[in-house]
């Protein structure tokens, strides 16, 4: 038997609960009885009741319908800017300009797409669990070379524990910075300094935003599929790479094209790095507190400002709360929960961040600077 915030976990991120309680019927092994000791002791019961009666009132709403026509147009308009990109290349020549106009085409390309795996992978399309989980495979391996596998095992690791050291491997940075506050006096106290820490801030735009996704991200992916044997994943992220080389060798060569590929992945992982760490990076990252499952996505998560730019340059993960409450929702129908979200904090006492899209991008740099400092005050004086 799931506990109450395990329940809450698991609605958050399956559709089809029937299908689902067929594989999960074996593995039940009875129920804690009432005198036993429980990790749910601290968790608020008022708050739980009233988020799922919030998330009865989204389905009344019929939020988690999504809008095919949407999902069908922003595919168009990703395979419109992969044809603007080959017809640059094409009728303009293989020059420096167009070459890099078409890289800046591209590398937009692949982060929209981007987004838009991250729809089908959170089931948030189609009705069917089925269908979902095709499209993703066609999403993340023929439009941008990567595993559908490797994503939702990490991704979901994520989502389920955000922030939570040891939990969620978006905050497991291989001793290359230190986040939060705990971490840093931890390192501090035991004077680790695998790199100079107080100084993160800076060596972020170094070795953050440039190399995740053409050298961490891209290793990672590779190795996953090969250790794992994932052969389907490792055939749509074959067909990526055929198609890719295909369409640019022509005009580069072999090397040239690769040098090309890398360089779009370059400049796409910029867009991704600041876009992802925004809403999660700014806020508390801690050990498990073990606290119900609306406040423990609430304090690791923040929103940015709506616009019609905003929502289109994060995927609408400006509304990152929201994305984080209710996983399986189409990303068109967040900013119509986001008030009764905004009421439910209000209620409990809860912080609601939502800020200005250069203040949240301006934060990062100041979160890293800040837990830096407390590294360095730690190593030097604990």
């Amino acid at each position: 038997m799931l506990s109450a915030g395990g329940a809450d976990v698991f609605l958050a991120f399956h559709r089809n609960l029937d299908f689902v309680r067929k594989f999960m019927k074996p593995l039940l092994i009875g129920e804690l009885a009432p005198e036993e000791p429980s990790q749910d002791h601290s968790k608020n019961s008022q708050i739980t009741e009233d988020f799922r009666a919030l998330r009865k009132t989204a389905e009344d709403m019929n939020l988690f319908k999504s809008s095919h026509l949407f999902f069908l147009l922003y595919l168009a308009h990703i395979i419109v800017m992969e044809s603007i990109a080959w017809f640059t290349i094409f009728y303009f020549g293989n020059g420096w300009i167009p070459t890099v106009i078409t890289a800046f085409v591209l590398a937009t390309s692949q982060a929209q797409a981007g987004w838009l795996q991250h729809d089908y992978g959170h089931l948030s399309v189609y009705k069917k669990s089925t269908w979902n989980h095709i499209a993703h495979k066609f999403m993340i391996g023929h439009l941008k070379g990567a595993s559908a596998n490797w994503w939702n095992h990490r991704h979901f690791q994520h989502h389920a524990k955000p922030n939570i050291f040891h939990k969620d491997p978006d905050v497991n940075m291989l001793h290359v910075f230190v986040l939060g506050k705990w971490q840093p006096i931890e390192y501090g106290k035991k004077k680790l300094k695998y790199l100079p820490y107080n100084h993160q801030h800076e060596y972020f735009f170094l070795i953050g935003p440039p190399l995740l996704i053409p050298l961490y991200f891209q290793y990672q992916i590779i190795m996953s599929m090969i250790v794992h044997r994932d052969w389907v994943d490792l055939a749509w992220a074959i067909s990526y790479y055929a198609r890719f080389f295909i369409t640019y060798i022509p005009f580069y060569g072999v090397l040239g094209a690769i040098i090309f590929l890398n360089f779009i992945r370059f400049l796409e992982s910029h867009w991704f790095v600041w876009v992802t760490q925004m809403n999660h990076i700014v806020m508390e990252i801690d050990q498990e507190p073990y606290r119900d499952w609306f406040s423990s996505q609430l304090v690791a998560t923040c929103n940015v400002e709506q616009s019609f730019f905003n929502d289109w340059f994060s995927g609408h993960l400006n509304f990152q709360i929201e994305h984080h409450l209710f996983p399986t929702m189409p990303r068109h129908n967040l900013h119509k929960v986001a008030p009764l979200v905004r009421s439910l904090c209000a209620k409990h006492g809860i912080e609601y961040q939502q800020k200005p899209l250069l203040q949240a991008l301006q934060d990062i740099i100041r979160s890293l600077r800040q837990s830096g400092q407390l590294w360095l005050d730690a190593y030097l004086h604990k």
